[in-house]
């Protein structure tokens, strides 16, 4: 989507600040009561690619917030343990983990493709990953090894047995990589920039750019399943502050830039402007995340890695209707 047609969604759904300020919670929608709670716990990760979850702090406040956490997680499903009402993961992910009975609900998809995977000669395409090392942050089942084992699965590799996945507690594989320690890796930002700042490896593939994973949702929002349930008119807050402050990303990838810096979320604005001007966060406006959850479900069905069918992964784990909604409302 052209910049000025971004800027334009944007300022229709109100910038950061005047969200913030001119607005007031009660006038982002006249007919909807406050949320049931004023609490919101978010996750604090080392990712700089899931923006809209960090810097959304004036329109979530403008929303009815007034006290916003952003809670350092470790792995695993903090969503589903209570330690945290929202995240964003890969859809991926979100498919194994409805599959495997978690209490989540996918809300929405955010934004494209921003991981990427790297490699080192003589690997050139994902067929050559077969017998090779792999490295996987933390376990098997992680968001990486989860997207990167749908890739396998599309090109005709079987994920459980043809690749040897390296995991690692630390879950620092960039500098396991560029040891030559695995001979690939899937990195989110900044793990690409300081790939590519410090010359190591090949880029095989980029979910930004490479078809099909470019047509497809990346991250994906979703909710505890109870708090979706019990806490409808937060939910749809949340969901719809996301949404701008995605908007506000792919208009003004400098503001969101040094925003991100500014909160202490990155140390290195260059990093983070870089991704917010690659990573297409007006995509949400465009992609259907019901296809995104089912093409990956059917990755992983195929591969024998989920039981359940895309169907009942949607039928299970979903809710649309606040997408729905806020599309008609943002004018979609």
């Amino acid at each position: 989507m052209p910049t000025e047609q971004s800027r334009r969604h944007f300022l229709t759904s109100a910038s950061l600040a005047a969200a913030a300020g001119v607005l007031g919670p009660r006038a982002v929608l006249a007919d909807e009561g406050p949320p049931e709670v004023t609490t919101i716990r978010l996750a604090r990760i080392p990712a700089i690619c899931v923006a809209p979850g960090y810097i959304a702090d004036a329109l979530l406040r403008a929303e009815g917030f007034t006290d916003i956490r952003y809670v350092p997680i470790s792995h695993g499903n903090a969503v589903a343990r209570g330690e945290i009402d929202f995240h964003l993961e890969t859809a991926a992910w979100v498919a194994s983990n409805i599959d495997a009975g978690e209490p989540i609900t996918a809300l929405a998809g955010v934004h494209g493709g921003c991981y990427e995977l790297f490699a080192h000669d003589p690997i050139r395409t994902i067929t050559d990953l077969k017998d090779r090392r792999v490295g996987v942050p933390q376990t098997l089942g992680s968001s990486g090894h989860l997207l990167l084992a749908s890739m396998a699965a599309y090109v005709g590799l079987d994920p459980q047995t043809d690749v040897d996945w390296i995991t690692s507690d630390s879950g620092d594989f960039l500098e396991e990589f560029v040891r030559g320690r695995v001979d690939a890796f899937l990195g989110f930002p900044p793990e690409p920039q300081e790939l590519r700042a410090r010359k190591v490896g090949r880029l095989i593939l980029s979910t930004t750019t490479d078809k099909p994973w470019s047509h497809y949702f990346c991250c994906t929002a979703y909710g505890r399943g109870d708090f979706v349930r019990d806490h409808p008119i937060a939910t749809k807050r949340y969901l719809r502050a996301i949404l701008k402050t995605a908007d506000f990303c792919a208009a003004e990838p400098e503001q969101a830039a040094q925003q991100l810096v500014d909160a202490g979320f990155t140390g290195r604005y260059d990093y983070a402007l870089q991704t917010l001007n690659e990573v297409p966060y007006d995509r949400w406006r465009e992609y259907d995340t019901e296809d995104s959850l089912r093409f990956y479900a059917l990755r992983l069905h195929d591969a024998g890695m989920i039981q359940s069918s895309p169907n009942k992964i949607i039928a299970d784990g979903t809710d649309w209707r606040f997408l729905n909604e806020l599309k008609r409302e943002l004018k979609v």
